[in-house]
């Protein structure tokens, strides 16, 4: 199961571009979310432009949990939620839920735990 944060975790990447990587997604996201739309990993991967990343890179795991990280710390919830699977299920990964739980937040139902972060982060940009 890969994780959202790792310690000590090294990505290969300079670190200027990871963080323009970060802010290039961190705004497609937002942007999504003022829409209260949702967006697949395929997508979100095809508009960071710093770095290469594929959906299924073990570094995009970590570089989402980053992400909501900083924007849970900064008050304005996961905001990695609106990233989700093209098929099946069609919710984040596994890793957001782990990354969920670890900042406190009650996923003893999946579901109902994306459905609310997810109305909140909708509400949060929503209303800007």
């Amino acid at each position: 199961m890969a994780q959202m944060l790792r310690d000590s975790f090294k990505h290969g990447f300079p670190e200027l571009n990871w963080q323009k990587a970060k802010e290039e997604a961190r705004s497609s996201m937002i942007a999504v979310a003022r829409r209260r739309g949702m967006m697949t990993y395929s997508d979100l991967v095809r508009v960071i432009q710093s770095i290469s990343l594929q959906p299924h890179d073990p570094r995009l795991f970590h570089f989402l949990g980053e992400i909501s990280s900083e924007e849970d710390h900064a008050g304005r919830g996961l905001l990695t939620v609106v990233v989700v699977h093209k098929y099946g299920d069609m919710e984040p990964g596994k890793g957001f839920y782990e990354l969920a739980a670890s900042l406190g937040r009650d996923t003893s139902d999946l579901q109902k735990c994306w459905i609310e972060e997810l109305h909140n982060v909708h509400k949060t940009w929503g209303a800007l």
